[in-house]
């Protein structure tokens, strides 16, 4: 008899890669999801429609089936552990890299605060409601699923992402370049330089981290892995990228974060850095990149031309993106303005290398040593 699975949130844009691994290593797939939209899976899928963000409905919803596994990739993972005990005997979920973090000053990350890259073996939920409500709960919700993992509810897995980009994406965020540009816009607002750095991960890529956790159950047996692409980018790689993509060139206007408010939607989260290591996955599973960052990228970008979100559509509105163009023309205008009135009479910083290169015999180090010896 085939072991059976069931996919929570099987049509989204990881989703039919998963069914279809499941379905290569002989698995009975079922997936539930709101019904909202559908898409092309092999007719021996079942599909179960109900509200998985609720217990009364999401176990209506499965009414009195049961699963050799379940992967959890949408609803609430508090509501999914509570009514899936006793459903299941692998419950493989996915949560955030970064939402359940302890805030930055919290003491358990020591006296520098937490790190820039926090490290898996060292990190920290959020114990502190006042801190953040969602944070507090994600948290909550990743300490009760390895609670119940404990207890011999069912054998957990939980697998942290970062922000997912890649084809059919719910809240495509590279369409805040893409469509400025596809408008004509040549002159793009970014801050700070543009040097933020953040983890990301291709949905090939979350598909993958999925299926090895499928298919090493004793090593992925109650452990958290964060899943990331191996390589990072700035922000201005990735809006150069884009633009080069569709052909056209463009300036990058920079302003301090504050200023800059038509590239928040794509910074997202502010102007710190979102960084997670993956070296777990790697390590346990066997994790590797199997789309090299700019193939992923330019699929993404050709995704969005060809399939462009409405203007002020679902994708939009998720964004928050307003494509306020006469607005971010007077925003780069009046601070062009501030920089030509703008003087800085004090002496220009040079460089010094920090070891003595003497020229002659006892030749003490001195500021005026060329830092090009």
């Amino acid at each position: 008899m085939a072991r059976t699975a069931l996919v929570i949130g099987g049509t989204g844009p990881t989703g039919p890669g998963v069914v279809g691994g499941l379905l290569e290593r002989g698995y009975d797939v079922s997936i539930l999801h709101g019904g909202q939209h559908e898409v092309d899976l092999p007719g021996e899928v079942r599909h179960i429609h109900a509200d998985p963000h609720w217990p009364d409905t999401l176990a209506a919803g499965l009414g009195h089936r049961e699963f050799d596994l379940v992967v959890a990739q949408y609803g609430r993972l508090a509501v999914t552990s509570r009514v899936l005990a006793g459903r299941t005997d692998r419950l493989i979920a996915v949560g955030g890299a970064h939402g359940s973090l302890a805030h930055p000053a919290d003491a358990r990350w020591g006296p520098l605060g937490r790190p820039v890259v926090p490290l898996e073996d060292d990190e920290h939920l959020e114990l502190d409601p006042d801190q953040g409500t969602l944070a507090f709960k994600m948290a909550a919700a990743e300490q009760a699923l390895f609670e119940a993992h404990a207890a011999g509810t069912f054998d957990a897995t939980l697998l942290a992402y970062p922000v997912v980009y890649g084809p059919r994406q719910v809240a495509p965020h590279e369409w805040c370049i893409v469509r400025r540009l596809l408008d004509g816009r040549r002159r793009i607002i970014v801050a700070d330089g543009a040097v933020r750095l953040e983890s990301r991960l291709y949905t090939a890529h979350a598909v993958q981290a999925v299926l090895l956790a499928v298919d090493h159950p004793v090593a992925a047996s109650g452990r958290k892995y964060v899943a990331t692409d191996d390589s990072v980018f700035t922000m201005r790689q990735r809006i150069e990228f884009v633009a080069a993509r569709l052909g056209v060139d463009i300036e990058l206007v920079d302003m301090p974060y504050t200023l800059a408010t038509p590239c928040h939607p794509y910074w997202r989260h502010g102007p710190d850095h979102r960084l997670r290591h993956n070296e777990r996955i790697r390590a346990e599973l066997g994790y590797v990149d199997t789309v090299p960052a700019a193939e992923a990228l330019t699929a993404t970008v050709d995704w969005l031309v060809e399939h462009p979100p409405s203007p002020g559509g679902p994708e939009e509105t998720r964004l928050g993106d307003r494509f306020g163009y006469a607005h971010e023309d007077e925003l780069i205008a009046r601070w062009e303005s501030v920089r030509r009135g703008w003087s800085d009479a004090s002496p220009r910083f040079k460089a010094t290398h920090a070891y003595r290169h003497p020229r002659r015999r006892g030749e003490t180090w001195s500021a005026g040593t060329d830092t090009s010896s």
